[in-house]
């Protein structure tokens, strides 16, 4: 689907159905092998962790035509996963006889194995515009046309031991170019995931990269443990207490800086003095997370007595003991949970959600990493997003994942964006605002009545304290 002849775009609603894949192929580096950690477990059945950035070209001077285009980042691809040689290969269940001299792993244990390659496609989308899909309003056309540029929706991890680890889709629109991302979330984290994309970029502008990928797995613990995978994701989602998932409808909320700061001195402002001296002041992921987490459950008009729960997934490098980098290729985070009956977090302050965050996460030290790693050992689960808890908002991704400097050599994407998957009644991403200047963009997913609720709850956005 071209331009109209009055030189007008398509709605995208109509442009839903213009998204046309036009080629795939795979791209495969040397073979290698690697023993999934306990870290990485937990993940198996969850979803492709899906990635969407969006590029305006038309007002890149140095942009290729989209083949050429195509062809150079493709080449760059094929050169990074030379490198972060994990994405390249198929989950396998090791046999007795197999050993890849690392952590104790042993039969019945997940690996990494091969060379078989990520999956590339090319599509097209010639009547839908950058600005249908990046602009601050994400309409439910805008959401249905970006689902289908991205790969690999629905597709649970597991899916690994037959599918590659990680897909590419190419597409081509009106005035940009649209790279969507699928990652078997059995293999890496966030911090990972941009740390690829990153060195990504690097390679496709003819820079040496500037942090290279950590692969050994035993140092993040990884012990046998045996799990019965389920027969499909199909299979796996029958057995869920809670029965099938709920409609949802996902929004994007940017929150400037300006904003932001008045979250985090409001929670602030009442701290009380702690003994010898004042107490920690609370961090703006602290402070905008209780912000949200009051905020939805208003939306969810729970009752008093109703338990809702937080969950952040926390990146565990820094907390080991040694502390591993962040260039630790692989999972390396936990959920961490904190919980409170819906009238204590609504009736009290800003400061009483933001102090059970702030207690929860610091609490979250090595030896509490240790203690749910060996808990999973003991006792390994193949997880359902209900098992968040009641009432949840999970909180994945983070503000400080430079996602806007994934510059392939056509300038800084419009906007980055997840895709379908891993998105449960609750969950949110948070992402760095375009500007660079200290805003923070929330993308959450929630029930429609819920949803529409919180889009005219004013104490959310502050409109009462800016008018």
């Amino acid at each position: 689907m071209g331009v109209e002849e009055n030189g007008s775009s398509p709605s995208p609603a109509d442009a839903a159905a213009a998204v046309t894949v036009t080629g795939a192929r795979t791209v495969a580096p040397a073979k290698n092998r690697c023993t999934l950690a306990t870290f990485d477990l937990p993940y198996i059945t969850f979803y492709y962790n899906q990635k969407l950035l969006l590029y305006r070209t038309t007002a890149a001077p140095d942009f290729l035509p989209f083949p050429d285009a195509v062809a150079r980042m493709t080449a760059a691809l094929a050169d990074a996963l030379r490198v972060f040689y994990p994405l390249a290969g198929r989950i396998v269940v090791q046999r007795e006889e197999d050993d890849d001299g690392g952590g104790g792993a042993g039969p019945g244990a997940l690996a990494v194995e091969g060379d078989d390659g990520a999956e590339v496609f090319e599509a097209e989308a010639l009547g839908v515009a950058v600005d249908d899909l990046a602009g601050g309003d994400c309409t439910d056309e805008a959401e249905k046309v970006m689902q289908q540029l991205v790969p690999y929706t629905g597709v649970m991890n597991l899916e690994g031991l037959r599918r590659p680890l990680l897909a590419v889709q190419f597409t081509k629109l009106k005035d940009g170019l649209a790279v969507g991302c699928a990652f078997n979330h059995a293999v890496l984290d966030g911090t990972s995931t941009w740390h690829f994309m990153s060195s990504w970029a690097e390679l496709c502008r003819g820079a040496p990269l500037s942090l290279q990928p950590i692969h050994d797995r035993s140092l993040a613990r990884s012990v046998r443990v045996r799990l019965d995978l389920p027969a499909s994701a199909e299979a796996h989602e029958k057995t869920d207490p809670n029965g099938p998932k709920k409609p949802l409808v996902a929004r994007v909320f940017s929150f400037p800086e300006r904003t932001v700061a008045r979250i985090k001195a409001a929670a602030n402002a009442a701290l009380p003095p702690a003994a010898g001296g004042s107490a920690k002041p609370f961090s703006t992921f602290q402070a905008l997370g209780a912000h949200i987490w009051r905020a939805v459950s208003r939306a969810r008009g729970l009752g008093p007595a109703d338990i809702t729960a937080f969950a952040v997934f926390a990146d565990c490098r820094a907390r080991l003991d040694p502390p591993l980098p962040p260039a630790y290729f692989g999972n390396l985070i936990q959920a961490v949970f904190t919980g409170v009956p819906a009238g204590m977090l609504l009736g009290g302050p800003p400061e009483l959600a933001a102090g059970l965050l702030q207690k929860a996460i610091g609490e979250h030290d090595a030896a509490a990493v240790t203690r749910r790693l060996e808990e999973y050992e003991a006792a390994p689960k193949l997880f359902h997003y209900s098992d968040a808890g009641p009432n949840c908002v999970a909180v994945g991704s983070s503000p400080r994942f430079k996602v806007y400097d994934v510059d392939f050599g056509f300038g800084r994407p419009e906007r980055v964006r997840s895709g379908g998957n891993n998105k449960f009644d609750g969950m949110v991403y948070l992402y760095p605002g375009r500007g660079g200047d200290g805003g923070i963009d929330v993308e959450l997913a929630l029930q429609p009545e819920p949803m529409q609720r919180l889009e005219k709850d004013d104490d959310f956005f502050l409109r009462q304290a800016a008018a």
